[in-house]
């Protein structure tokens, strides 16, 4: 495998150098210590010249257009579309990845398509898209170039949404979720067994990321949680889970309990039966939780959204397809004045369920 040109190397700030000469990268918790022409554990930074360069810094797998709601996101601007991209490389190691094609690429050749931020954003203007999102793979790792998509976006009123698995260390952290608008966290599992075994991982830096989003941010912020039978889907965890978030982040953040299906380092684990997720969507509401959500299952009742207060059915939604819409101008509840947790327009969107892969160079 031969390395990419040195015009493609993107500078960064966040890396130290060691005595022995070899640069450490402080952006996340592995703290990759690499010597020269080393790749970190995502593949995409990478040591040179005595520092860590981004290796992936104008480059994607490639851009579609999305509803919203399939990021997860429920409760920012429902109905609306979102242009979306990822690059190649992940700092987790996730043997359940249903990404892995892209997150777990180890060849340049992935990333074909080629855009600066000027383009993604006119792109996105061209069609119509209300937001960008740094998906696919976790844009934590691609830092540099997500931060400037989203302040070229911010410039042209439109916002930026990061899908994250939060694993990033405070001083970046700032920097990246400074620049977005929206977050959706996927809070894997909530023990450190779990973590380690599955994820080459840890749990607290997780934890540290969500509540630095919802006290020291304003950030909408959603969170998702893949049940994995036999691994992270039993009723004590799942509790022990949801009063974590309603103790720490409060009742409103909403919660995305999204089906495991066979992938990547896990085919032989059995998908989620939809009894799972209907039960750990009646432990959360018990527990107080008001919005919780399953995914990656065809259910109804649970992809809709109702008022906290009264009950009421506020938007209807059959998988990534708004039916009924009741939120008023203000995003309240029409029958008891409420107001709906979230982020929305004064009326609904209805961009529906397709995905649309796209041309960024128009």
């Amino acid at each position: 495998m031969t390395a990419p040109p040195s015009s493609d190397y993107h500078p960064t700030q966040y890396w130290q150098l060691m005595p022995d000469k070899r640069v450490q990268c402080t952006l996340c918790p592995k703290l990759c210590t690499l010597r020269e022409g080393k790749r970190g554990a995502c593949y995409v930074r990478m040591a040179h010249a005595g520092k860590i360069v981004l290796t992936s810094y104008g480059r994607s797998s490639g851009f579609c257009i999305d509803p919203i709601e399939k990021k997860p996101l429920n409760h920012f601007y429902p109905g609306s579309s979102v242009l979306s991209f990822g690059t190649a490389g992940c700092n987790l190691g996730c043997k359940f990845c249903q990404n892995w094609d892209i997150s777990k690429s180890r060849e340049m050749d992935t990333l074909a398509a080629t855009a600066n931020p000027q383009q993604i954003v006119a792109a996105a203007t061209r069609y119509q898209c209300r937001s960008v999102a740094f998906t696919y793979n976790d844009p934590v790792i691609f830092l540099e170039y997500a931060t400037d998509v989203a302040q070229a976006c911010r410039e042209q009123q439109i916002e930026a949404v990061a899908v994250s698995a939060g694993y990033i260390n405070p001083l970046p952290r700032a920097d990246f979720y400074q620049a977005m608008s929206a977050v959706n966290i996927d809070l894997k599992a909530f023990t450190e067994r779990f973590y380690r075994k599955l994820c080459a991982g840890h749990l607290a830096p997780v934890l540290d990321t969500l509540l630095y989003l919802k006290h020291e941010t304003q950030v909408w912020l959603e969170i998702t949680n893949l049940i994995i039978p036999g691994e992270n889907d039993s009723a004590a965890e799942i509790t022990a889970m949801c009063e974590w978030l309603i103790t720490h982040l409060g009742a409103d953040v909403p919660l995305h309990f999204s089906a495991f299906h066979p992938d990547f380092k896990m085919r032989d684990t059995p998908s989620t039966p939809k009894e799972a997720l209907l039960g750990a969507r009646d432990i959360a509401k018990q527990i107080g939780l008001h919005h919780v959500y399953l995914g990656n299952i065809h259910h109804s009742p649970s992809d809709s959204s109702y008022c906290a207060n009264c009950g009421e059915r506020l938007i209807e939604r059959d998988w990534y397809q708004l039916g009924e819409y009741k939120l008023t101008a203000d995003g309240c509840c029409p029958k008891c004045q409420s107001p709906l947790a979230g982020r929305f327009h004064h009326h609904a969107e209805r961009f529906g369920a397709k995905r649309i892969p796209v041309s960024i160079k128009g």
